[in-house]
């Protein structure tokens, strides 16, 4: 706001803009005359007047700010154009030196703090092993990844059989259905007695960069039943064991116990059964964090109680696979894998290559050998050397690789693996030359190879390397 405005708003003399020097010195004169010296009555003025008075416009008001920082000669007759040269020189020497000052102090600090400024850009320079731990891990997470609904069997048998011809068998053998809650791997049944709080809870134990680690706990009460579960055992009666299942309905190991002796009797239903049981009370118990589907959750296979679902995953895609539902089967192998894919502990790279050729899943194999071949050495299984060689054949015939490849993979698994073709084609039923029964390459020397690695697998505890190692120099021996 404009001085000339707030002289209008305090009502000093200064409102009288066009009034006459001598006509206010008479006046000042009267009234000292007659009022005895009496000061001069101020005007009343109203400042709120002034809002509603639109006689001054921005302009008018932009003027007189102008007209008051104007120039004008002072005391000593300096000229005001001079002036406000010098005023503008002045003001630009200390905006450079400011301005240098700015920039040296910024300098300074960044000189001081430039490690921590690129830490907290750019984060910790992650070492090489690192990166290569994290890019594995993330390969693996995408491998393992599976599809909550492929792991319901009743979903493949659908498309195997028709949607009509399953959902009638099921009105067949439902009755009245029950309040149990469905699970991601198991549908409970209508037969099965109410789940409480059987004791068996999952932990949530840290974070590996991308990995979740897990591990289940037992309360006492569920400690207490353990011990009599062992104590049946160790007493070599089955109806102890299956007391403690009347007793305690979804007690994990006597479940599996007596699924064992069920399967054993060529009970398979029934074996079948209590295994979904046992595994419904796994699955029951999981941490919200905990999904199967991820592929990135962990369970230590050497703490005991973490053990049980291993097991019961083992046993069910087994079942699940008895019954042509492959895919399925294929699945449940990946859970099983993905839960200690670095150790392996039920050494499922023995068995998902079967399941992912009959559920014909050929590129998921093929990249699964191609990608763990560095770090898992697979080409040195005998199972992967055919089973990719199987895969690329029927990937050649899909027209997606060249044929030639299918036949180099199945020329190197012959060459590393000479004795699996006599049986291989046994099995099979197909008539074998006797050119190739007569060769030793192929013959009964390559049986003997074939036990001897068997037993200095099993007793030696040699690893694949030395076993192919062993294999050549048989080989180079025989033929020289």
């Amino acid at each position: 706001m404009s001085s000339r405005v707030l002289r209008k708003l305090q009502g000093d003399t200064g409102l009288r803009v066009d009034s006459d020097p001598e006509k206010d010195a008479e006046d000042d004169l009267l009234s000292v005359a007659a009022g005895g010296g009496a000061k001069k009555k101020q005007l009343n003025v109203n400042r709120y007047d002034l809002l509603n008075q639109q006689s001054l416009s921005e302009s008018e008001v932009k003027e007189d700010d102008d007209n008051e920082t104007e120039p004008t000669q002072d005391q000593d007759g300096a000229d005001p154009a001079d002036k406000g040269a010098k005023r503008k020189k002045k003001k630009k020497k200390k905006k450079a030196v400011k301005a240098a000052l700015a920039q040296r102090s910024s300098e300074d600090n960044f000189d001081g703090d430039e490690i921590d400024q690129v830490n907290r850009l750019l984060g910790p320079v992650a070492s090489a092993e690192s990166v290569q731990h994290a890019a594995e891990v993330q390969r693996t997470k995408e491998l393992l990844s599976i599809d909550n609904r492929n792991l319901n069997p009743n979903n493949e048998l659908k498309r195997i059989f028709g949607v009509k011809i399953v959902q009638s068998e099921q009105r067949k053998k439902s009755r009245t259905r029950t309040h149990l809650r469905n699970t991601g791997i198991v549908t409970p049944k209508d037969t099965w007695p109410i789940i409480g709080k059987q004791g068996i809870t999952m932990r949530y134990c840290e974070q590996k960069g991308q990995v979740q680690v897990f591990s289940y706990e037992h309360n006492s009460d569920y400690q207490l039943v353990q011990r009599i579960f062992l104590q049946a055992v160790e007493s070599l009666n089955p109806d102890n064991v299956v007391a403690v299942i009347h007793s305690h309905p979804y007690h994990v190991d006597a479940l599996l116990q007596v699924a064992e002796l069920c399967k054993m009797s060529e009970d398979l239903q029934m074996a079948a059964d209590l295994v979904e049981r046992a595994l419904y009370a796994l699955e029951h118990a999981f941490h919200p964090l905990f999904n199967l589907a991820q592929g990135n959750c962990r369970l230590d296979y050497c703490r005991q109680e973490n053990r049980a679902l291993f097991i019961a995953l083992f046993k069910h895609l087994t079942m699940v696979g008895q019954r042509a539902c492959h895919r399925t089967a294929l699945e449940l192998s990946k859970v099983v894998l993905s839960l200690d894919p670095d150790d392996d502990p039920l050494a499922m790279v023995l068995v998902i290559d079967l399941y992912a050729l009959r559920s014909r899943q050929y590129s998921w194999l093929v990249r699964l050998a191609d990608e763990w071949e560095a770090s898992r050495n697979l080409s040195q299984l005998p199972n992967f050397a055919y089973s990719t060689a199987v895969a690329r054949f029927h990937l050649a015939v899909q027209g997606a690789i060249e044929m030639a490849d299918a036949d180099a993979s199945l020329q190197l698994a012959l060459i590393m693996f000479p004795g699996v073709l006599s049986p291989l084609l046994e099995k099979c039923s197909v008539q074998v030359d006797h050119k190739v029964l007569a060769h030793d390459f192929f013959g009964p020397k390559a049986q003997t190879r074939c036990v001897l690695t068997y037993l200095l697998l099993e007793f030696g505890n040699l690893n694949l390397r030395c076993i192919n190692l062993l294999h050549r120099v048989l080989f180079f021996k025989d033929l020289h």
